[in-house]
């Protein structure tokens, strides 16, 4: 049973990678595993369920990366280029965590590795589900914008021309620095630092101490 489940997951995301994730249907993936849709049906339990169960796959390849055993501040940041990578290799991967809740077991599991993080770093407990999905929602955002283009090599002055008529005086003021080249890398490094920056002030203000800035930056 487990390894016709397994089929049938590397069938669908294989699917998904080549065509999209609108290509992934019950028999188009049952075409690829060589059976009747029908047969699919023990296995995954419905096309939802498959999707539920594609997300649960990608994300559990997540779990070896955090490491409980180490700060919170390396715990999360391994997660974070290891989900930056993972948004990357699978750009519809963003579009299908953003549509539904994390339900199967791997995706739960790094969910919750994620909330223990957290609570390490003294976050109050009623704020460990908010900085959760904003943590989530940067970290495969950010691959899915690579993946797609939206972060890429483009000619900023051309796309400057491009803008509508009219008066940009935020675009005129800033035209130095947003014709110059992107380093992508770079600011998710950044966007990091500013993320643990967040976290460590809503652990301090719980606390009742001034906010600092996370170790190592």
């Amino acid at each position: 049973m487990t390894e016709r489940r397994d089929a049938i997951l590397d069938a669908a995301i294989k699917l998904a990678d080549e065509q999209g994730l609108e290509a992934v249907s019950m028999r188009s993936v049952a075409e690829r595993v060589g059976v009747t849709p029908m047969a699919l049906y023990p296995h995954v339990g419905s096309k939802t369920a498959l999707l539920d169960a594609m997300m649960g796959r990608l994300l559990g390849e997540l779990l070896p990366t955090l490491n409980a055993h180490v700060s919170w501040q390396d715990q999360l940041r391994d997660l974070a280029h290891e989900g930056r990578s993972l948004s990357k290799r699978h750009p519809w991967f963003a579009r299908l965590q953003f549509d539904r809740p994390a339900v199967e077991p791997g995706a739960v599991r790094v969910v919750d590795a994620v909330y223990q993080a957290l609570l390490k770093a003294g976050v109050p407990e009623a704020d460990v589900p908010r900085l959760e999905r904003l943590l989530s929602t940067f970290i495969v955002g950010y691959g899915a914008s690579e993946a797609s283009g939206r972060f890429g090599p483009v000619d900023p002055r051309g796309r400057r021309g491009q803008l509508p008529e009219g008066d940009l005086p935020a675009h005129h003021q800033l035209a130095s620095w947003l014709d110059r080249e992107v380093d992508w890398d770079a600011e998710f490094e950044a966007d990091l630092q500013d993320l643990q920056r967040l976290i460590v002030a809503a652990a301090h203000e719980a606390a009742g101490q001034p906010g600092s800035a996370p170790a190592g930056s």
